[in-house]
């Protein structure tokens, strides 16, 4: 679908089966759906949030070295890809709703169970179970809330997934927040882990009661069969256009990995600040990321995905460029910001971009979190073979390395027609 007014433009939200709803037509249930997936997204963030800000004291309580903790955060990430693949099967046959309440118990359980293994019995196996189960609901999640994102935005006709996982983003600092808060005050990790789950699945339980109802099927008519999901999925695998999609969203999560992980030690190594100063710099890039998140919903329903990706990618090569090759703290960090703007619409954009076709959502969003997820998996030791070598702060230039050929890929988002 074009615009009359710019024929050569896509339209950023609409897909080749929907209609955009007018601002004023929108009922009350998509708007009540809009704030359920916002609640989601931020209290799945703050879960993560929270696990994080408590790994130096799981380090300290498990007496682990760096290789060996590098080995028991594997755990999480592997459980959140092996997710994935089925994920969207699941999400089809039950729905988004209760496949996102039934993933968040798992988060709960696994968070605090790592907690308490750690903690209070120090035992780590039981931690690493703990994780895998973590991940596990945190990857099927992951591909629900999404799927159910895509839905809202085009019910509403205008975008609105950036600021999904901006509230993501907003959560997990929360997350760090309380977490750091928990450490100062004195309060174990096997008394805060077990709480934040406890609420973490409470608030989603209430969030995902907003969701849009599942279509029902009419009277005497047949379900989608089981066997049919998976071809539907088989096939997903197949579609150029969804694989493209994929390595777009596996460079925006590796993108945004690098920063999360190094970062801050890159600083601290680079340009010899504190640890704490670090730790701030990596504030700087979430700052710039979730502010780019919030407002660039209105750049890309003004321009539509190709011009804004392209534009805002660019300005995370300069960013990390600046970042890295300052050689002034000041300048540098001004390079993060730069660098958080610049990566905050690919991941979201490229979910959008997966689900536009509401009846191939599942299979396709699915396809895509899988390719985009391995980042999470290669991303930390890549970084860190590279670190070995030339230093920790000039391993980030992979990231402009990888970003520039992506800009071939853009394309791929625009709306099937």
């Amino acid at each position: 679908m074009v615009r009359p007014d710019h024929p050569e433009r896509e339209d950023p939200v609409v897909s080749s089966v929907t209609t955009p709803v007018a601002p004023a037509a929108v009922p009350r249930s998509v708007l009540a759906a809009r704030t359920g997936v916002a609640v989601v997204f931020a209290l799945n963030g703050l879960a993560i949030g929270s696990w994080f800000a408590r790994v130096p004291a799981i380090r300290e309580a498990l007496d682990l070295t760096p290789g060996r903790l590098g080995l028991l955060l594997l755990a999480m990430s592997a459980g959140a890809v092996l997710a994935m693949p089925t994920s969207g099967l699941v999400a089809q046959r039950l729905g988004t709703a209760r496949t996102v309440m039934a993933a968040t118990l798992l988060v709960s359980v696994g968070l605090g169970t790592a907690g308490v293994w750690a903690g209070a019995v120090g035992w780590l196996p039981g931690v690493a179970v703990g994780l895998f189960v973590f991940g596990y609901g945190t990857g099927t999640c992951d591909v629900a809330m999404n799927i159910e994102g895509a839905v809202v935005e085009r019910r509403l006709g205008r975008t609105v997934m950036p600021r999904f996982h901006a509230a993501w983003s907003l959560g997990s600092v929360a997350g760090a927040g309380l977490g750091a808060v928990a450490a100062q005050v004195g309060l174990t990790v096997a008394a805060h882990l077990p709480l934040t789950a406890g609420a973490v699945l409470v608030g989603t339980v209430f969030g995902a009661r907003a969701f849009l109802p599942v279509p029902e099927v009419a009277p005497g008519a047949e379900g989608v069969s089981p066997a049919a999901r998976r071809r539907a999925l088989l096939a997903a695998w197949k579609e150029p256009r969804t694989l493209l999609i994929g390595l777009f969203v596996l460079v925006a999560a590796f993108s945004e990995g690098v920063a999360t992980d190094w970062v801050a030690v890159a600083f601290v190594d680079g340009y010899g600040v504190t640890e704490a100063a670090g730790a701030a710099v990596y504030g700087v890039f979430v700052i710039g990321m979730t502010v780019g998140r919030t407002t660039g919903t209105l750049a890309l329903d003004r321009w539509g995905r190709v011009p804004v990706l392209s534009s805002t990618i660019l300005l995370a090569v300069v960013g990390v460029g600046v970042a890295v090759l300052a050689g002034s703290g000041p300048v540098a960090v001004a390079g993060v910001a730069l660098w958080g703007l610049g990566v905050s619409l690919s991941f979201p954009v490229g979910m959008s971009a997966a689900a536009n076709e509401e009846e191939h959502a599942p299979a396709r969003v699915s396809v895509v979190a899988v390719i985009g997820y391995t980042a999470f998996l290669a991303g930390p030791p890549l970084l860190g073979l590279i670190g070995d070598r030339i230093g920790t702060l000039h391993a980030l230039l992979v990231v402009p390395i990888l970003l520039l050929p992506s800009l071939a890929l853009v394309p791929a988002t625009r709306p099937s027609r």
